[in-house]
């Protein structure tokens, strides 16, 4: 059976320029598309959500983005502050520099702290990894700690670091994760095939800023196959 495959995409504009403009046309494009969610930078939340109103998209943002070593009482200002916007979905990187320096219990302290006004508000906090810049034992060892959390998703990548989603590294984190987690690869996702490959692997949301090219391949392979 064919799948939806805009009901796994997060359109999404995180660059440091993004304008106004920019993000309504990303808002137009995700309602047009039906796609699941658009990721954007807090500060444009509230325009987001009149945008979307009376559509079933939902509006996205990031927290401790890119690089994630902010302390854990800014990201949860920041989780606090989208909340009080009305986003629906939290993109949240984690610290890296504990992550690097062997701080495990650091993490969990972070991952607890920033967990609790999400469980209250009953949104969706989804953590990035950055796994592009991780061994394979520490992505082990991000299963196993984030496995003991609430948390709805783990996110491969920021899409700001050399490397973004990888094949091979959503099929290690679909192994070592519990089901009821789901998987968002993003980073470097710019063709159809590339979507589907991903989806195969096990990955639940794509985060894209390609998207509207994608869905145009996508249509285009679903032509020529029923041609």
């Amino acid at each position: 059976m064919a799948i939806n495959l805009a009901s796994y995409i997060d359109h999404t504009i995180l660059k440091q320029t993004t304008t106004i403009s920019e993000v309504d046309k990303v808002c137009l494009d995700a309602s047009l598309e039906n796609f699941v969610a658009v990721c954007i930078p807090p500060k444009y939340v509230p325009e987001a959500k009149k945008l979307l109103d009376s559509s079933k998209v939902k509006v996205c943002t990031v927290i401790g983005f890119p690089l994630g070593f902010g302390a854990t009482e800014t990201k949860v200002k920041e989780i606090e502050n989208a909340l009080h916007m009305g986003v629906d979905e939290m993109d949240m990187v984690i610290d890296l520099c504990a992550l690097k320096s062997g701080d495990w219990k650091h993490l969990e302290e972070e991952i607890e702290a920033c967990l609790k006004p999400v469980y209250t508000s009953g949104k969706v906090l989804k953590v990035i990894l950055e796994s592009g810049i991780l061994t394979e034992s520490e992505l082990m060892k991000c299963c196993k700690l984030y496995g003991n959390f609430g948390i709805d998703f783990i996110k491969t990548s920021t899409g700001f670091a050399d490397h973004g989603a990888s094949i091979s590294t959503v099929k290690l984190l679909r192994a070592n994760l519990p089901s009821r987690i789901g998987i968002k690869a993003s980073g470097g996702i710019r063709t159809y095939d590339f979507a589907m490959q991903l989806i195969e692997a096990g990955a639940s949301r794509l985060g894209c800023t390609a998207s509207m090219h994608i869905m145009k391949e996508s249509r285009l392979e679903h032509a020529a196959k029923t041609s």
